[in-house]
């Protein structure tokens, strides 16, 4: 077996697929571990991806996993990128569908099957093929670790990997026959989860490392507040449990060199041509104004509510308010309804990468009120371009955002406003200290500065990923 041999597995991986930060994670940090192993990662075929952009080819291998009484056929599909080999799963039940997950009255409710297929095909692989670790990503591959454990002729050791603790995998237990699980893990120490099936808690209990997005994250969920009901049982197994933080990949959000800016920058004047290019983009007027923007989805987890509750508030102050994303109708709705009461107040309905990029590099400040944070990249990706993030201290925005209390700025520390509770009254005074900090041109400009110059890749948290998993292999 080749010890630095790795299968890595997640639901989603950008370019190909991509509903969230998970995809940002799964393309990047493969590249940052590809330098001291050889990784070779797995993902669904759905049938959305474009096989011929990616080069994406049949590798003339198929099998079929048996769940309970059926059958399942699987093809393989491959590719190589950026030095990284690409596997695809592709079975009919699992990837033809439109969405990759998609709501249960929308027809998926089958996806304990859905995932199940993927956890099995998982194995399937690992049996065919000598790798030393598999890295189980969220929910969505998680059932793999029970399987793998009931392998006695895989060798593989498993890390699995909790992105967001509030996505579980949660079934109805008449899945369990369907699956092909011996009722026997149908207990408070396996599967069990109020009397459903939870597919997280079979990485959990199951996995010989587990490791969440960031230091704070890997704290809080072993407390009631963070926990989503698995804090006891994160508790029983936080020996083996270990937060790191998640980076970026510096080559893509690389403002020296972004081709989707009006033009790449590596200083504040050229920061400031992109600022004013956006505003036009926009129909916003006021280049010497602050511009803030909120990039993400429009869920409860990531503030919205708090946002909207105070959007009219902050719109009153003098200042521009870029918002991009795509979520639920009632956030819509509302968001749409507070713009067109307010000239300085633009939206941006979806996802538009290369938008998001030019919504980055003219930000002044980027508002990241998020109830919890795992860990965020958007913050990251925000100083790196030149912008202060302006934070609710928890998960990996405590961890990488600190508030300036000194004149001497610490070497590769991230600066931005921060504030610890969540409330309407902890927001306005956060937006306020941004306001006012940015009227102190030359302390604002030290602070962005700073910050463009930190290391926010993966560089650090590559090598303790790669000392884990030297340590699994032994």
């Amino acid at each position: 077996m080749n010890p630095s041999r790795v299968l890595f597995a997640a639901s989603e991986v950008y370019p190909f697929a991509k509903s969230g930060g998970l995809a940002d994670v799964t393309y990047s940090l493969p590249r940052a571990l590809g330098q001291a192993h050889e990784m070779c990662v797995v993902m669904p075929l759905y049938r959305f991806i474009d096989r011929s952009a990616f080069g994406i080819l049949p590798l003339n291998r198929s099998f079929s996993v048996r769940m309970g009484v059926e059958e399942y056929p699987i093809e393989l599909f491959g590719c190589t990128m950026a030095g990284v080999e690409y596997r695809f799963v592709y079975s009919p039940v699992l990837c033809e569908r439109e969405f990759l997950y998609g709501p249960p009255e929308s027809g998926y409710e089958d996806n304990a099957i859905r995932f199940g297929i993927f956890a099995y095909a998982i194995v399937e692989l690992l049996r065919q093929e000598p790798f030393a670790i598999a890295h189980l990503n969220d929910w969505q591959s998680a059932l793999a670790a029970l399987l793998i454990d009931q392998e006695p002729q895989i060798a593989t050791k498993v890390l699995y990997t909790i992105h967001n603790l509030a996505y579980q995998g949660t079934f109805d237990p008449s899945m369990l026959e369907k699956l092909g699980i011996d009722p026997k893990f149908f207990t408070m120490d396996g599967l069990e989860f109020y009397g459903a099936i939870n597919f997280m808690k079979a990485g959990i209990a199951y996995a010989d490392t587990v490791t969440t997005v960031s230091p704070t994250y890997a704290k809080e969920i072993m407390g009631e507040a963070f926990g989503c009901g698995l804090e006891g049982f994160i508790r029983h197994h936080r020996a083996k449990l270990h937060g790191i933080l998640n980076g970026i990949d510096d080559e893509h959000f690389a403002p020296e060199s972004d081709s989707a800016l009006s033009i790449p920058y590596r200083d504040l004047k050229g920061k400031a041509v992109n600022k004013s290019a956006l505003l036009k983009e926009c129909a916003l007027k006021g280049a010497k104004k602050p511009l803030f923007v909120f990039i993400g989805r429009f869920t409860w987890q990531k503030g919205m509510d708090i946002l909207i509750q105070n959007l009219e508030k902050i719109a009153l102050y003098e200042c521009n308010i870029v918002i991009l994303g795509d979520g639920e109708k009632e956030y819509h709705d509302a968001l749409a309804l507070i713009a067109k009461q307010h000239a300085n107040i633009a939206l941006s309905f979806g996802y538009d990468e290369s938008f998001a990029h030019r919504v980055y590099a003219a930000a002044d400040f980027l508002l990241m009120p998020s109830l919890y944070e795992p860990c965020g990249l958007n913050q990251l990706i925000a100083m790196r371009y030149g912008a202060l993030p302006l934070v609710h201290a928890v998960g990996g925005l405590a961890d990488t955002v600190f508030a300036p209390k000194e004149e001497t700025l610490l070497e590769g520390q991230g600066y931005g406003i921060v504030y610890h509770r969540s409330s309407d009254r902890a927001f306005i005074s956060a937006f306020g200290r941004a306001i006012e900090l940015f009227g102190d041109k030359k302390r604002y400009s030290a602070i962005a500065k700073h910050n463009m110059r930190c290391d926010f890749s993966w560089n650090e948290s590559a090598k303790i990923y790669s000392a884990l998993y030297e340590t699994l292999i032994g």
